[in-house]
């Protein structure tokens, strides 16, 4: 058996962490072959949920799960691990506005990326799935000096598996059938789900569906999914989000067949802004990911790329005191 690693899930004991765990500690993540040691992180008052949710790891028994570490304190929770799911964060509450949602969440992912940054392996991989995600992401990247920006990530893959559900439904494809989507930009109502490029059983998938579908209702319904969950289930998407971070980091470790969506730090790649948490097309390889290169985009692509940059400037503007 291989060398057990370390895998940190921030938030363990909200639903996305709860329902991430057991499939990591399954081997969903990293594979059938991986030995996982769990440090599972909350807020002090959570500790006694946090407790409950390791005597049910410990009941299925897994094969892989060597050990399990619940703590409050994020320098022993982040000490040594190699991987890092970042789920806790401070949700938006009636009347709050965006800025100081920003602010707030800056308050934990400011220490959050320090933690990291001093505890953490030095080849530790994080993913930042509390919501807003990008921004967050940002902000912990940039409380990490030592550590490289690329080993910072933000969720996107949940919007990614949306799109694609979303164009398989419609084309009456499998969803295996999809290639080469892409969810531009923020995670947020700016996104911008691309089809442009996308092939759907190798077919030009924007030839199989009608430019109004696309625009009217194929987009927004991507963009709008997570409040039409909401509305239904009188609670926020939970395992498809869990899903959704297990599929990211399971590809970024493991390398992706296709084009996947990826909040990264941008490196100007298509004309946008150096710094930002943006969300590119990306081929997963060898534990590292690369932008897809060379993508010709029309002015309404162009259009709906640079919209969900200028929220994300005006997200790091909002925050520039806690970079």
């Amino acid at each position: 058996m291989k060398q057990a690693v370390r895998v940190a899930i921030t938030g363990a004991a909200g639903n996305i962490g709860y329902a991430a765990a057991f499939r990591i500690a399954a081997g969903n993540m990293l594979g059938t072959d991986q030995p996982i040691i769990l440090k599972l992180i909350e807020i002090a008052p959570a500790l006694d949920a946090l407790k409950g949710v390791e005597m049910e790891l410990r009941d299925c028994a897994f094969p892989l799960l060597e050990d399990i570490v619940c703590t409050a304190d994020t320098s022993e929770g982040f000490g040594d691990v190699d991987y890092v799911l970042s789920i806790g964060s401070k949700p938006r509450t009636k009347g709050m506005e965006r800025a100081d949602l920003l602010s707030e969440n800056g308050k934990i992912f400011g220490p959050q990326g320090k933690a990291i940054n001093d505890n953490a392996s030095k080849n530790v991989k994080v993913l930042v799935v509390g919501n807003p995600a990008n921004t967050n992401a940002l902000i912990a990247c940039n409380n990490a000096p030592d550590l490289d920006p690329s080993q910072f990530t933000s969720m996107m893959r949940l919007d990614h598996n949306r799109a694609i559900s979303q164009l398989a439904s419609k084309t009456g494809a499998a969803v295996t059938g999809i290639k080469q989507l892409v969810v531009w930009g923020n995670h947020s109502l700016t996104q911008y789900p691309d089809i442009s490029h996308c092939t759907v059983d190798g077919k030009d998938a924007k030839s199989l569906v009608d430019d109004a579908w696309y625009k009217d209702e194929f987009m927004p319904k991507v963009q709008k999914r997570g409040a039409e969950i909401i509305n239904a289930r009188g609670a926020s998407s939970a395992a498809s989000a869990a899903s959704a971070a297990i599929d990211h980091m399971r590809d970024w470790v493991k390398g992706s067949n296709d084009w996947v969506s990826l909040g990264m730090i941008s490196k100007g790649d298509y004309g946008i802004s150096e710094g930002l948490m943006y969300s590119f097309p990306v081929i997963c390889k060898n534990g590292n990911f690369e932008v897809v290169q060379g993508l010709n985009q029309d002015d309404f692509s162009i259009e709906m790329m640079k919209a969900t940059e200028k929220e994300l400037l005006e997200e790091r503007e909002a925050v520039k005191d806690l970079l």
